[in-house]
Order: structure tokens, then sequence, then C-alpha cells
């Protein structure tokens, strides 16, 4: 019996293991693409978009219209008076008159913009503008989707990575408590030291709970931006991949080197600097749609009637007439003027927008160059300082257990050996970060192959 408990319990438990899902990298961005509201909501305006292009394709043709009535009306009248002979009237109170009469009709008819000032045209190009720039900011938002997830997702393996060396920690402290305690009692340390370490220890226990904390809350902040329940058990990947690696171990690309040359790439390549640009297009267009009020409009009418009170002969009236209208604003009240003037405004607010985003991208690509070269050096200096730090903290208990070295001095090398590795796994989680974050600022972050 003993034993079909224990078996029920060891399933239990690996029942229980399985439960947790592993979400990859590759699963999170394409969740986060899938499941935002910002991109679901620009999705979802793409289709107004195209359908003011269709509306303003459809202002250059001609309207048709048709309709049709028909009418019935009866009369009843009661009480009258029969003409006489001699010119009186006898009257007639029983008399009741009834009629009844129908009438059809029908009528169909087109009416032409022939020219309005050029301002149907300009409103397709401002709707075909304005559609390729919502469809250019929806690709950026796509970009900055999976630029974040990835630096979410960075941060719980940077986390868990940080939590590991908290962890090592306390192993060695627990290790370096236990050899202190027998040399105590041995005489060879004092009992100042004993308490010293497990002071040590306390800390370290404390800095594994912070680490905890932290790789959690690092945990829900990916969930919550993917918009998935914070309270799900998810495992992640724990470790750099092999393509980590070797982004790791090789230096900045080549391409990445001059400064000018990236600026250059990202204006030609950055989605939302070409969608700011098509806006700036769309605004000039409002100014040539506002003008077109100025100029005198023409319009075709043509349109076609039959009638008859009897729908035998319903089509032997027929009226057709034809018509063009000349339309010569002369005083508008400085309507026109004030809607000219709200053009160029906003003409002029999408100018100073261009450029507001054009200074900002060079700010954000040099800040990123500089960042990258600095974290590719941090990258290299930490990996020496793990090496010697752990030799520092070796060769320092050795003189401890000599007794030419005090315990404040293998504790400070330790710290020291600990910091090392600290500043080691956040200069490699930095370094992957800013490569992915260079994309990204050159625009030529690949969004679609996680879609």
């Amino acid at each position: 019996m003993r034993i079909f408990f224990s078996s029920f319990f060891i399933i239990l438990l690996s029942v229980t293991g399985y439960s947790q899902k592993l979400l990859t990298l590759e699963e999170a961005v394409n969740i986060a693409l899938q499941r935002n509201t910002i991109l679901q909501k620009s999705v979802n305006s793409i289709d107004s978009y195209q359908s003011n292009v269709k509306a303003a394709y459809g202002s250059l043709l001609p309207t048709l219209g048709a309709q049709g009535s028909w009418q019935w009306t009866r009369s009843e009248t009661k009480g009258g008076y029969l003409p006489l002979q001699n010119g009186g009237y006898l009257p007639l109170p029983d008399l009741k008159v009834i009629s009844e009469t129908r009438s059809y009709s029908l009528g169909a008819g087109t009416n032409w913009t022939l020219f309005n000032g050029l301002s149907n045209i300009a409103t397709v190009s401002q709707g075909k503008n304005n559609l390729e720039s919502a469809q250019l900011s929806l690709a950026r938002l796509k970009q900055t989707i999976v630029y974040q997830t990835i630096s979410s997702y960075y941060d719980i393996i940077n986390a868990g990575e940080l939590l590991k060396v908290k962890e090592e920690d306390v192993k060695w402290n627990e290790e370096n408590l236990e050899t202190i305690n027998e040399r105590n009692k041995l005489g060879a340390v004092t009992l100042a030291d004993v308490y010293a370490q497990q002071v040590k220890v306390g800390n370290a226990e404390l800095a594994v709970i912070q680490a905890k904390n932290n790789l959690e809350t690092a945990k829900s902040n990916l969930l919550y931006y993917l918009g998935l329940d914070v309270l799900d058990n998810y495992n992640f990947s724990d470790s750099l991949s092999v393509n980590d690696r070797e982004i790791i171990g090789r230096h900045i690309d080549s391409n990445y080197l001059d400064l000018s040359d990236l600026v250059n790439k990202s204006l030609s390549t950055r989605y939302d600097y070409q969608s700011a640009k098509l806006s700036l297009e769309s605004a000039l267009n409002g100014i040539t749609i506002a003008r077109g009020a100025y100029f005198p409009s023409l319009t075709n009418n043509n349109s076609f009637y039959t009638y008859s009170d009897n729908v035998n002969t319903l089509f032997q009236n027929r009226n057709y007439n034809v018509a063009l209208t000349l339309n010569v604003p002369i005083f508008s009240g400085f309507s026109t003027d004030n809607q000219v003037q709200l053009a160029q405004v906003s003409a002029m607010n999408s100018k100073a927008d261009l450029s507001d985003l054009e200074r900002d991208i060079k700010r954000n690509i040099q800040k990123t160059y500089l960042d990258l070269q600095a974290a590719e050096k941090s990258l290299d200096v930490s990996k020496g300082n793990v090496a010697a730090a752990e030799e520092s903290r070796r060769i320092q208990q050795e003189k401890y257990a000599l007794g030419s070295s005090t315990l404040l001095d293998v504790l400070v090398a330790n710290s020291d050996y600990l910091t090392a590795q600290t500043n080691l796994i956040n200069a490699e989680y930095a370094y992957i970060v800013l490569s992915e974050q260079v994309k990204y600022q050159l625009g030529v972050l690949d969004y679609k192959k996680y879609e």
C-alpha cells in the first residue's frame, strides 16, 4: 500500500510539472501580435481608410437616382343643387357624389460634378496617402510590439540568470560557514568570524528572495503585455540560446560602424518616418481641397420623368432634361479663407512633426550606437573581471586557511566575484537587447517571421 501511494504521489507531481506550459520567445512575440489591443484597433482602422479611398474615387463619378410614385385620392360629397331652367337651383340634400383619381409617375436622374477646383482630385490623393500612411504606421507598431516583447522576455532570462548567481552565492557562504565552524571548534578562528559569516549567509538568502521577486515581476510584466493572465503558470527559457551566444561572441557588425550611414539608412527604412511624410502630403492635399472653393464649379444634371393617371398610358407623357450649371463663388463670408487657413496650419504642423521625428531618429540612433559600443567594451571587461575575481577569491580562501588572511578579505573577494558575475550577466543581456534595438531604430526589425 505504501508503494502504491508513493507511486501515485510521484505521478501527481509529474502531471503538475507538465501543466506548466513552456512559452518560447517566438510564441510570446506571436501572441503579442495577435492579442495587443492597440494593434487590433489599428488593423480595424485600415478598413475605414480603404473605404475613404473608395468614396473619394466615387466622387469623380456621376450619381444616379430613380424615383416612382403612386397616388390614389377619393372624394365623397353629400348634398348639392340641381340647376333649373329658370336659373334657380333645386336643393338635393340626399345627393351623394363620389369621385376617385389615380396618378402614376416614374423618374430617373444623374448629377455629375465636372469641375470643382480640383477638390475631388485632391480628395482621392489625400485618401490614398492616408491609407498608405496608416499601413506604414501599422507596420511600425508591429515592430514596436516585437521589440518590446523581446526586451521583456530577455528581462526574464536575465533575472533567472541573476537568481542562479545568488543561489550559488548562498551555497558558497553556507559551505564557508561550515568550514569556519569546524575551524572555530579547533580554535583556529574566533567566534566573531562565525558570527560574521552567519550574517553573510543571511544577506545572501535575502538576496535570493529579492532575486526571485524580480524574476516573478519580470514574468508578470511580460504576461500582462501579452494580454495573458499573470496568475497562469508559464515556464520560460532559463538560458541563452546558441544564436544569443553567437551574438555575444562576435563584434559589432561592420555595417553599424558609420553613424551617418546608419541615419541615412533609417530615414529610408523607418516606417514611421515614411508615414509622417505621407501625412504631410495628405495635409498639402487638404490645402488644395480647401482652395477649390475659390474656383467656379460646373455640374451636369440629366433627368427623365413620366406621369399619367393610368398605368397603361404611363409612358405617353415624357419629360427630358439636360442641364449644365456653373456656380461662381463671389463672397462666402470668409468661410473659404478660414478653411484654407486651417488647412495651411495643419500642413505646417505636419511639417514640424516630420522635422521633430527626423531629429528624434538621429538622436535615438546615436544613443543606441554609443550604447552598443559601450556594451561591447563592458562585455569584454566583465569577462576578464569574472576570471580575475574568481582567482582572487580562491587565493584569499587559501590564505585564510593558512591563517595569513582575515575573513574580511575573503568576504570582500567573494563580494567582488559576485559583483563581477552580476555585471557580466547584465552586460550580456544588455548587448543582446541593444543588438535588437539597433534593428528597431533602423526600422529593419523583421516582424513578419513572427506572424
